[in-house]
């Protein structure tokens, strides 16, 4: 990175030289420094309408300024992280931030959301760096954020406009001592996490769309399978095939894709998707857009690579899919959001135990003190709140969230699975290298639930017709 020195504003008849300390960058030589700030033409100076999720965000701003009388707000947006060197991840805002300013897949790094107390409430300022002017050498010598090598970067104006608040240069934003800070002070970090626990219209909207926008990726990894299948790292070409959808029509993958064939579906979170895709085995997809506005979906298919299930991976699919539907149609409002793991666990311990695999009762295996045996098949939960993260809402309080009750508005997972590890010796071997899981992405509503992914073929006969239908 250049030094603050290097930022001075440079005069065009004086430009001085810039000094580099990496063996990337040689000097610019006086030519370059004598004209580079001519030539260019004017800039447009018309400011875009407000955008759709502006007056959301607004509303959402209210809320918080409400609950905070009197106490000055500080939301960053977070900075770049480095890769290796000097190259950097993609660049993607705190969700807090995004939320309440509505500024999403285009914030700029480093930006700051402030809420300045006033008598009737808070002035909201988003401080960010305004583009330079081509006079100074940020222009065209610091490749982090520099125009000339990233492209075009936003005006205080133009973004005013767009998102409807005020607008000041990032350097005058001063940290105080008393400054409420989003992940330092742990009431306001509660509060806004809370704050996503119901959707709103716009929310809602986007929601759904992220879930199209994934269904069509699932429908490119199928139609790819044979593909897929004659690549020696499969697993890693469905990895590819739906990133390439996510970029395409989204922003980017919500999460690193899980693509685990065969026995990798037995590991919960794989992510290293680097094995082989075999037919008859079964590949176990977690995938999920985020589209532009942040939104993310997260939905699971687990499909039999040669087309068909075979009868093992018929009964150990088709008991996750029943566990699904009870766990959908435990599901209502007013219901403690417990309850929705509560009632797939139950299909859970009944089906195992009628497979012999426990060594107690399914009832004895319920039991919250002493039991948990079929834990050992199926380890994770069976539901989160879902919405800009994929694990929305982790900040909230239990009793707002495991322990409370579901709203209109909450948009969360249903994702019960059976994994039975290759090596695990209290399974018939027929069972082991099996892993199995059905995610699905559920808003409530106040006549109750809504699967917004439905249309994504979920039973074993419509994931087969699906396969054959597409398959090429």
């Amino acid at each position: 990175m250049d030094s603050p020195a290097d930022r001075d504003t440079i005069a065009p008849a004086e430009p001085k030289p810039v000094e580099t300390t990496t063996n990337r960058k040689a000097p610019f030589p006086r030519g370059f420094l004598d004209t580079i700030s001519t030539g260019w033409a004017e800039r447009p100076e018309s400011l875009p309408p407000a955008r759709e999720q502006a007056a959301w965000a607004a509303r959402r701003r209210a809320r918080v300024s409400e609950a905070f009388p009197g106490d000055r707000l500080v939301i960053p947006a977070g900075s770049l992280k480095q890769r290796s060197n000097d190259t950097d991840y993609p660049f993607r805002a705190h969700s807090a931030f995004a939320h309440l300013t509505g500024w999403a897949s285009d914030s700029e790094p480093d930006s700051v959301l402030v809420f300045e107390p006033r008598d009737d409430g808070h002035e909201a300022v988003l401080y960010f760096r305004e583009r330079a002017d081509r006079t100074t050498p940020e222009f065209y010598a610091d490749a982090s954020i520099g125009e000339f090598w990233i492209g075009p970067r936003p005006a205080l104006a133009g973004v005013a406009s767009d998102l409807g608040l005020a607008t000041a240069h990032v350097d005058g934003f001063v940290a105080t001592d008393d400054d409420r800070v989003v992940g330092v002070d742990d009431e306001l970090t509660r509060f806004v996490s809370e704050l996503r626990l119901a959707k709103d219209e716009y929310e809602l909207a986007q929601m759904a769309l992220a879930v199209e926008v994934t269904a069509s990726g699932f429908d490119d990894i199928i139609a790819e399978l044979p593909h897929v299948i004659e690549h020696p790292r499969g697993e890693r070409v469905v990895e590819g095939v739906f990133h390439r959808r996510a970029r395409a029509d989204g922003n980017a993958v919500g999460y690193d894709t899980i693509a685990a064939s065969g026995p990798h579906a037995c590991y919960l979170h794989w992510t290293r998707n680097d094995g082989a895709v075999v037919p008859g085995d079964l590949i176990l997809i977690d995938a999920g857009v985020e589209v532009d506005s942040l939104y993310t979906a997260d939905i699971t298919r687990t499909l039999p690579v040669s087309g068909r299930f075979s009868e093992v991976q018929r009964r150990v699919y088709e008991a996750v899919r029943e566990a699904a539907d009870a766990a959908f149609a435990a599901a209502r409002p007013g219901v403690p959001f417990r309850r929705i793991h509560e009632a797939a666990m139950e299909v859970i311990a009944a089906r195992v135990a009628e497979w012999g695999l426990l060594p107690v009762t399914a009832e004895e295996a319920l039991d919250a003190d002493r039991g948990g045996q079929h834990r050992r098949y199926m380890v994770h939960g069976t539901s989160h709140h879902l919405g800009i993260d994929v694990h929305d809402c982790a900040q909230a309080r239990r009793d707002m969230y495991y322990d409370g009750l579901l709203e209109p508005g909450m948009v969360f997972t249903i994702e019960p699975g059976l994994y039975f590890q290759i090596d695990d010796l209290t399974v018939p071997e027929e069972y082991r290298g099996i892993g199995v899981r059905i995610e699905d992405d559920i808003v409530m509503t106040s006549d109750g639930p809504v699967n917004l992914s439905a249309g994504i073929p979920r039973t074993a006969d419509e994931v087969e017709d699906w396969i054959a239908r597409l398959a090429r």
